[in-house]
């Protein structure tokens, strides 16, 4: 079980969300936006922030950081460690595993991540047949596009989607966001797709977005 940090906006939540960090970071990254985020009155939520195990990432000579998959090409139809992306899944699924052992069903569990925690976001979605409350990915792109539909299974386009990216990234193209979003509502997903006038970064009016849009998904909005 991946090393988290974990952040609880009230007694005995019925709700979690399981936050992955991007490249380079870690659980710490994300937690100062659960103030900003949740706002008086919404039901208990637990954040939970893994920290992506510590890998060699090949595009930048070898140097060990905390991802949750290799980086061995530039270009993003080869970029993903196909075997990282799979490891990683398989822990995502643990931490979710746990909150539903914690008695929060699947079925009011949040999968958020931002850059590559995005794409395993967007990766584990696939192949939820039984559906998550949400996913959110931000900043990202679905890994290895053109075979994604061979791991779609049953079930999985009722998980809502929503998505963000800076119309000025330099990390992932905001043409590649748009492709993936256009990929997913092929396999069926209902996505809400919002564009920024950002780089790679996260900003209020996105934050204030995704409040709506998690609002709605818990019935207070």
């Amino acid at each position: 079980m991946l090393e988290t940090i974990e952040h609880a906006t009230g007694p005995a939540p019925q709700w979690s969300v399981v936050w992955l960090h991007g490249l380079g970071a870690d659980g710490h990254d994300f937690a100062p936006l659960v103030p900003q985020l949740v706002p008086p009155g919404w039901p208990p939520i637990r954040f939970v922030f893994p920290h992506a195990p510590v890998r060699a990432i090949t595009i930048n000579a070898g140097t060990r950081m905390r991802a949750w998959y290799d980086i061995v090409d530039f270009d993003l139809a080869n970029r993903a460690d196909e075997a990282g992306v799979e490891q990683s899944i398989v822990q995502v699924e643990a931490l979710v595993a746990a909150e539903v052992a914690r008695g929060v069903p699947r079925s009011r569990v949040f999968l958020a991540g931002f850059s590559q925690g995005g794409a395993v976001a967007l990766a584990v979605a696939l192949r939820s047949a039984t559906p998550l409350a949400g996913v959110v990915a931000l900043s990202t792109y679905l890994p290895a596009a053109r075979t994604a539909s061979t791991h779609l299974v049953q079930g999985a386009s009722a998980q809502p989607v929503f998505m963000a990216h800076g119309m000025q990234d330099p990390v992932v193209p905001f043409a590649a966001g748009q492709q993936s979003a256009a990929t997913l509502r092929s396999f069926g997903f209902t996505v809400d797709f919002h564009a920024y006038q950002m780089p790679h970064s996260v900003c209020p009016e996105e934050v204030a977005a995704l409040r709506g849009w998690m609002g709605a998904q818990l019935g207070v909005a």
